[in-house]
């Protein structure tokens, strides 16, 4: 199996678009529209120096970036109550002055008071003077509508602080905006379902707007047993996909063998407390895994990219080779899979020669700190409807229905599927699972968004 990755006319135009102009812009987009399809080209294509970062370690790893804390030396807690230039020290000085585009990708998950404190640490590096984030421009990426920033209880740390001052914890709220425009444009073309009717459904239980009879003809659909009892299920909770995991390893039989991560630069707790794999992986012949991560030996290909899988692609041990290779069906084709390797970066300043202006300049470039190794896999017979978050189906099992809590998480779980004909539901949809932050279609609803005719 063969995957091919080319960008859209549409991502094309808005990739020249953020290329070509310095405007503070945020890229959303339904699930499947290529989000990460677009940021990974522009990281990867741009002729500007750029830097790109995360609110959270995976999301970093994914996008081969830093953390948000990492990169401007932030301290924990709440920023906007300490003088965070205080930790403005040499090395992030230099790196944010030479910075021309800041990418965040998984922007919900940003507050609005990291969002202020960057900005505010980017003056500080750059130059009150030069205006918001110090005359860099801020490229973001993500679904409001998927992933929400971490909520606060009136008795937790900042709340108050937030209450306060904050309209919401959500990055648009952020004091900045008030200062400088932000755009908005939402990626349109679906690559992930194709079936007019379920995208239909699925857009309006993203924005609140569904209704009892497109409830019903999804739970029309999803009302009958899985085609076997191998199809993926999504839960709303770790220890239930835990159980189903270890329930279903136990029934193979012969013996379990354990594949230890390792660390080849720097040390494991560089990873903090939630590592890009298992530290310790349990595998049997016969075990259903998932792919987490894309194939690292890629070929390009007319400006496209082949990859044997993708991060999602589902697939069964057949062969335990050695500690650290397996091999791997997916779709009658069995692939050799070994360790793969997930960095942990910084981004430091380098001199490089510029062939156009005959002079050196200086660029931003990774500089790697550490790297985890280990199997690209994990058991999937289940998986969190958070840990599904990018990740296509062909089936799948949702057991959901009249448990959701949490805004957002009942389209991120239907929308992980391609069409009505793989969705099978344990449990209908009720509208009370079709939750939707008010604070969101707020700004869904009023944001500006840049006028692209003629663009596209």
């Amino acid at each position: 199996m063969t995957y091919e990755i080319n960008l859209s006319s549409e991502q094309l135009a808005l990739f020249a678009f953020i290329e070509n102009e310095r405007d503070h812009i945020f890229v959303t987009g339904r699930a499947g529209t290529g989000k990460s399809t677009l940021l990974n080209h522009f990281v990867n294509n741009t002729k500007k120096n750029v830097a790109v970062v995360a609110p959270t370690g995976v999301a970093a790893y994914n996008v081969g970036g830093q953390t948000i804390h990492s990169f401007f030396g932030f301290p924990f807690g709440i920023l906007g109550n300490q003088p965070i230039h205080k930790h403005l020290y040499g090395r992030t000085r230099d790196a944010l002055r030479s910075l021309d585009v800041l990418v965040i990708d998984e922007i919900s998950m940003v507050n609005s008071d990291m969002m202020d404190a960057m900005d505010t640490m980017l003056r500080a590096a750059r130059g009150k003077n030069k205006g918001p984030f110090g005359g860099v421009q801020v490229v973001m990426f993500g679904d409001p509508y998927q992933l929400p920033p971490v909520p606060l209880k009136p008795t937790d740390e900042g709340y108050e602080f937030f209450k306060e001052r904050y309209r919401s914890l959500w990055f648009f709220d952020a004091k900045v905006w008030d200062e400088t425009k932000l755009l908005r444009y939402e990626l349109h073309e679906n690559f992930r379902q194709h079936d007019d009717k379920f995208i239909e459904i699925l857009n309006a239980i993203r924005d609140g707007s569904v209704t009892q009879e497109m409830l019903d003809t999804l739970n029309a659909a999803g009302n009958r047993y899985p085609s076997n009892d191998d199809v993926i299920r999504l839960s709303g909770v770790n220890h239930k996909v835990n159980a189903h995991n270890a329930k279903k390893l136990a029934n193979i039989p012969g013996e379990t063998k354990f594949f230890e991560a390792n660390v080849s630069i720097g040390e494991l707790k560089s990873f903090g407390a939630t590592p890009p794999a298992d530290t310790t992986l349990e595998l049997k012949i016969g075990a259903q895994v998932m792919f987490i991560k894309n194939d690292d030996q890629n070929t390009s290909k007319e400006g496209g990219v082949n990859r044997r899988w993708v991060n999602g692609t589902i697939g069964h041990i057949t062969k335990i080779v050695a500690h650290n290779h397996v091999k791997v069906e997916v779709d009658g084709e069995e692939f050799d899979v070994h360790q793969s390797t997930w960095e942990k970066i910084r981004y430091q300043l380098n001199e490089e020669f510029d062939e156009a202006t005959q002079r050196f300049k200086e660029v931003l470039v990774p500089e790697t700190l550490a790297e985890f190794r280990q199997l690209p896999l994990r058991l999937a017979w289940s998986v969190t409807v958070h840990k599904s978050q990018g990740m296509t189906y062909d089936e799948v099992v949702i057991e959901l229905g009249g448990n959701a809590f949490s805004a957002g998480q009942t389209y991120v779980a239907l929308s992980r599927v391609r069409s009505l004909e793989g969705l099978y539901l344990t449990a209908p949809i009720t509208l009370r699972d079709v939750m939707i932050d008010e604070d969101v279609q707020r700004f869904m609803n009023d944001a500006p968004s840049p006028n692209y005719d003629g663009l596209f």
